[in-house]
């Protein structure tokens, strides 16, 4: 018989700053976003009020991995039932492969217009609280508009990520249509320091005119003009048009059972299918300890045999012609997890590449939970900021391809492979976590060891966040934590594996997760040391 994880009693014997609380709890990877969600449950509001007004906050104390311009995605748990949306906006109508190539270009840069698409974090914020937030939409973004109009203290994560981007854009971006976010983000020609106090009256208006609209401003209204008339004056591509017709996607979730448990992703175009993908292999594999090395040796061969399918297969699902059903079926898991030798494989895929990203968990008392994610795809995006707005244009079209055969190649209106996925998990039809890591490519490698973690280590959430990690990145090139033991280090590169030793937290994720124990309804949160994570809990 399988045995369980029961939250309240593993035997893992780590129980570093594990968090419970009853009434509610928002976790994630900014203090002072993470307070404000938990503000929101005081006040009376719920889980989706809680992750809006967290997310709206994370745009301006952490502006160095999201933004208004940026994606977002969520799974909503809500009267016993899972809601999946997608709002990832497309490539403008007016870009195209060959217009790309023909300025020179022979992939997808990563700043600038040409890998601007339309954004779809204000869009997720406002379907959220129509469909089911409590407070009006006002008063939830309120929070992040009174951070950015009177200022916040810049915290150690965010601050390190802000002066190595500023150090990064000093020399390399030095067209003229840049010198709005050096004037924003930079304007004592600096980044601003650990501590400092820092605001943007800016950002503050954009949010104002968002939260009294509905963001209705942003894709049809004031904010539109504005976007559209920096892009006509500086040859970007994106129109009033491109905004207006956006809007963001109920989607179902998609999942498989994992050792008695239903984990579960977004559909395509995120990256979630590989997670789902790389824990049907890893399924048919007998794994009770963390630390050994065919633990290592078999998630890493599990996860590139999925990557080498996903990366294959995920872009637009306007475009895809695959069944999701026939590759997530046990059948097809037996046939990939037959492929794992003693030895490393050399699997067919592309080199994966790291992105800057927020991810929170919420929960309420009555039982609602919330997984949201949102991005400007690469740290402050295309480094693109519309004049008076504060909003930074993401560059998540750095993702398409120009190569006419390839799954994701460029083409107007369509979407891209997208890496930011919310991850939850179910048990016998109920709640039980919600939960991801984000940071690129690493996202869907991270939900396979937080999850394996979980449920065949029996680890908390705390310590599932804690335990060494692994970064696949490309061919057989793995690189570890430095606390991964020496040993099995050693026997990974026996076995073929490319080895290197990390020392940047930034190449492994941070994750943040909650459980809902079933019996008492208590709430066990863990958030990640690799970042400021915080959980508010009540």
């Amino acid at each position: 018989m399988t045995k369980h994880f029961n939250p309240l009693n593993y035997p893992y014997p780590s129980q570093r700053m594990v968090t419970y609380a009853k009434h509610g709890m928002v976790t994630t990877s900014q203090p002072l976003a993470a307070q404000a969600g938990l503000d929101i449950l005081k006040k009376g509001g719920n889980a989706i009020d809680a992750a809006i007004a967290t997310a709206a906050c994370l745009t301006v104390v952490e502006p160095t991995s999201n933004g208004i311009g940026g994606d977002a995605f969520a799974i909503v748990w809500v009267n016993g039932k899972l809601h999946g949306l997608n709002s990832s906006g497309p490539a403008p109508k007016m870009i195209s492969a060959e217009g790309v190539k023909a300025i020179g270009f022979n992939k997808m840069p990563e700043y600038g217009w040409e890998p601007v698409t339309v954004p779809g974090a204000p869009a997720a914020w406002a379907a959220l609280s129509e469909r089911f937030g409590k407070l009006p939409f006002e008063e939830v973004l309120q929070p992040a508009i009174t951070y950015a109009e009177e200022g916040f203290p810049i915290s150690p994560t965010t601050g390190y990520f802000w002066n190595k981007a500023f150090k990064e854009f000093k020399d390399k971006l030095t067209d003229p249509i840049y010198e709005h976010w050096f004037s924003m983000f930079a304007p004592e020609n600096r980044a601003p320091r650990i501590g400092e106090m820092w605001k943007s009256t800016p950002h503050a208006e954009t949010l104002r005119s968002i939260a009294q609209t509905n963001a209705e401003s942003f894709y049809r209204g004031e904010l539109a003009a504005r976007i559209d008339a920096f892009s006509m004056a500086t040859g970007g591509y994106i129109r009033k048009d491109d905004l207006a017709e956006f809007y963001p996607q109920w989607v179902d979730p998609i999942s498989v059972h994992y050792k008695g448990y239903d984990i579960w992703e977004l559909p395509p175009n995120g990256q979630g299918l590989i997670a789902l993908l790389a824990l049907n292999i890893l399924k048919g594999i007998d794994i009770n300890e963390r630390e050994t090395t065919e633990t290592y040796h078999k998630q890493i061969e599990a996860l590139k045999l999925a990557f080498a399918d996903g990366k294959s297969l995920i872009s637009d699902p306007a475009e895809m012609n695959v069944d999701l059903e026939d590759i997530l079926s046990d059948s097809y898991a037996n046939r990939r997890r037959s492929l794992i030798e003693s030895k490393a494989l050399l699997p067919e895929a592309e080199k994966p590449v790291e992105s800057g990203t927020v991810y929170l968990a919420t929960a309420d008392q009555d039982g609602n939970m919330v997984s949201f994610i949102q991005s400007n795809y690469h740290d402050f995006g295309s480094a693109l900021v519309v004049p008076g707005t504060g909003v930074v244009l993401q560059n998540r079209g750095h993702n398409f391809s120009l190569d006419p055969n390839h799954v994701n190649y460029l083409k107007p209106g369509k979407r891209t492979y997208h890496t930011i996925i919310p991850g939850f998990i179910t048990k016998d039809g109920e709640a039980f976590s919600a939960f991801g890591v984000m940071g690129g490519f690493m996202q869907p490698q991270g939900h396979l060891q937080v999850i394996s973690n979980m449920i065949d280590c029996k680890m908390n959430p705390q310590a599932a966040l804690d335990a060494p990690r692994w970064y696949w990145s490309g061919e057989k090139s793995v690189k570890i934590e430095h606390s991964v033991p020496p040993h099995i280090a050693k026997d990974l590169h026996e076995k073929g594996h490319e080895i290197s030793v990390e020392l940047d937290p930034e190449d492994f994720g941070r994750g943040q997760i909650i459980i809902k124990d079933s019996a008492s309804s208590v709430l066990i949160g863990g958030t990640d040391h690799r970042t400021d994570g915080t959980i508010a809990a009540w």
